[in-house]
């Protein structure tokens, strides 16, 4: 019940924004978008779906000023906390991944100091 919630909440941001438009700074709601497919990773553990996977990869891309990453981390923080995502689960997600990244979404990061 937990999860199904947590997608419709999800989707209905997503709906909001669907594309990443490059002159403009990164949303919440395209962040959303891209990492749908790894909230049952980050709930519950395992391995992440390729889908899951190529979310992650798509944030990568979309993050490429310090604004857009500040923005990823501050997002990433606060829908961990809504779906209650694993912390151990959410750290690993981007090396599970092949990804390597400077946005944490560890709950002591301070996201105003992501590079």
């Amino acid at each position: 019940m937990k999860g199904s919630v947590a997608i419709a909440m999800l989707t209905m941001i997503t709906m909001a924004q669907v594309m990443v438009r490059p002159t403009e700074a990164i949303s919440c709601g395209e962040l959303t978008g891209m990492l749908l497919p790894c909230i049952d990773y980050v709930t519950s553990g395992g391995s992440p779906s390729e889908n899951c996977c190529n979310g992650v990869r798509m944030v990568q891309g979309a993050t490429q000023t310090q604004e857009d990453r500040q923005t990823a981390c501050k997002c990433a923080k606060s829908v961990a906390g809504m779906i209650q995502a694993r912390a151990d689960a959410a750290n690993d997600l981007p090396g599970k991944c092949g990804v390597s990244t400077s946005i944490s979404i560890d709950p002591a990061v301070d996201c105003n100091t992501i590079p």
